[in-house]
């Protein structure tokens, strides 16, 4: 990696290298907060391409790409106030179209951004009481991402912005502000929520404990989900939890539509019990789920009701195996062998990876060869998997050359009072 070495620079010698560190240093995955102190020393110096801070300009921020993650507030404070503004814009422009990692970063800078802007106007006058700037209206929401959490409580209408209630929560908000606008939501319906209201409720419904979930009517599909797809990542397993507790107590089921509507990842959070009442025919009706970030039990109790499931097509093994493959994470070495007796499954990286370690360990070898067929290169690249090691290490080294023949080592020698001719005969014959 070319940034490596410069990454690992001590505080003190960023400021002391050549001109082009600041080059190299945006390869590096993250900085120290050392080497963060540094670099905005180094900027603030203004003896870098970039030049001095108060003469940057939107083309000059977009060019420091990276490195102005690591910009403090002291350092935005110095950029010019028309500069903060037109990197905000472009920065809120592109947000909608940002994946989950790329939308974070976005948020850290918008952060740093409203506080370098806060920082440099007077403060406001907390006691008295009302909006001392531009009222937030209709027809100027956009401004949202751009004021301070304090403005927003004063400037922001609750009867706005239930109006534009859609609208407002498609910014990037900062935490602080979806604080002021949750409040704002209670404010308008202090009996509780309405259920057409919670499938507008988008990012903002993260933010609810999970009591208050508890007392949401949701009784549809439709409303759970919205909520579910509105707030993503940001659920916690708790949350979702609940609120598929209170969903069946309000006379909700599972079925196949809903889960493939929500997905593997939501299905996931769920407690095992829950996980326990989905009725197999509800799987069976699921079409593919990705599964992959449930613990070991939850893969198990998946695996279990899709075995339920897709038992009517046992005898046809290659429409059974299609239908299986996503919840083999989840399947005992027992079933894999008779897949790979089945000889049809030419399994693919991802669902061979996500097998069980421990079964996979009593797989044999011709069970491994048997299952990925047309695939077994792809045991060759992950021959440094820890569970992948531990499997060769069980193995005969030769059955490992005469059976696999793709070049794995680390295998066990032939069993003393074993001749080459027998061993080979004993590895070519299938394990029954």
């Amino acid at each position: 990696n070319l940034g490596e070495p410069v990454c690992e620079l001590e505080l003190g010698t960023i400021p002391a290298s050549d001109p082009d560190i600041l080059e190299k240093l945006k390869l590096c995955p993250a900085l120290t907060g050392a080497q963060r102190d540094a670099l905005n020393a180094l900027l603030l110096s203004g003896a870098t391409a970039y030049g001095d801070p108060s003469s940057w300009d939107l083309q000059t921020l977009q060019d420091l790409g990276p490195l102005v993650l690591a910009l403090n507030q002291t350092m935005l404070g110095l950029v010019g106030k028309a500069a903060r503004e037109d990197f905000r814009s472009s920065i809120a422009a592109a947000y909608l179209s940002q994946g989950r990692s790329q939308r974070g970063k976005s948020l850290i800078l918008l952060r740093a951004l409203a506080a370098a802007s806060a920082a440099a106007r007077p403060r406001l006058k907390r006691s008295s009481g009302r909006c001392e700037s531009k009222l937030v209206t209709a027809n100027n929401i956009e401004d949202i991402p751009y004021i301070s959490a304090e403005e927003l409580d004063l400037c922001l209408s609750s009867e706005v912005l239930i109006e534009n209630l859609e609208a407002v929560l498609e910014l990037p908000v900062t935490t602080e502000s979806l604080q002021v606008l949750k409040k704002k939501v209670d404010e308008v319906y202090p009996s509780g929520i309405p259920e057409e209201q919670l499938r507008r409720l988008g990012q903002l419904s993260h933010l609810y404990t999970e009591q208050e979930i508890s007392q949401w009517p949701v009784t549809s599909n439709d409303t759970l989900t919205a909520l579910l797809s509105s707030s993503g990542e940001l659920w916690e397993d708790s949350q979702v939890q609940q609120l598929f507790k209170r969903y069946l107590a309000l006379g909700g089921s599972w079925t196949g539509p809903l889960l493939q509507e929500i997905g593997g990842e939501f299905l996931c959070k769920l407690q095992e019990e829950q996980i326990q009442q989905i009725p197999s025919g509800a799987i069976g009706t699921a079409g593919q789920l990705n599964i992959s970030s449930c613990s070991q039990t939850k893969k198990e109790l998946l695996y279990g009701r899709a075995r339920e499931a897709f038992a009517s097509l046992a005898s046809t093994p290659g429409p059974y195996y299609c239908r299986i493959r996503p919840y083999l994470g989840g399947a005992p070495a027992e079933d894999l062998k008779d897949l790979a007796n089945a000889g049809v499954t030419n399994m693919d990286q991802d669902t061979f990876l996500a097998l069980n370690p421990q079964e996979f360990q009593k797989l044999s070898v011709t069970d491994v060869k048997n299952l990925l067929g047309k695939n077994l290169p792809e045991l060759k690249k992950a021959e440094h998997e820890p569970w992948v090691v531990s499997w060769v290490q069980r193995q005969f080294q030769r059955e490992l050359d005469c059976v696999l023949g793709i070049g794995l080592e680390g295998g066990l020698p032939d069993p003393t009072g074993t001749s080459p001719a027998t061993a080979t005969s004993r590895v070519t014959t299938p394990t029954t």
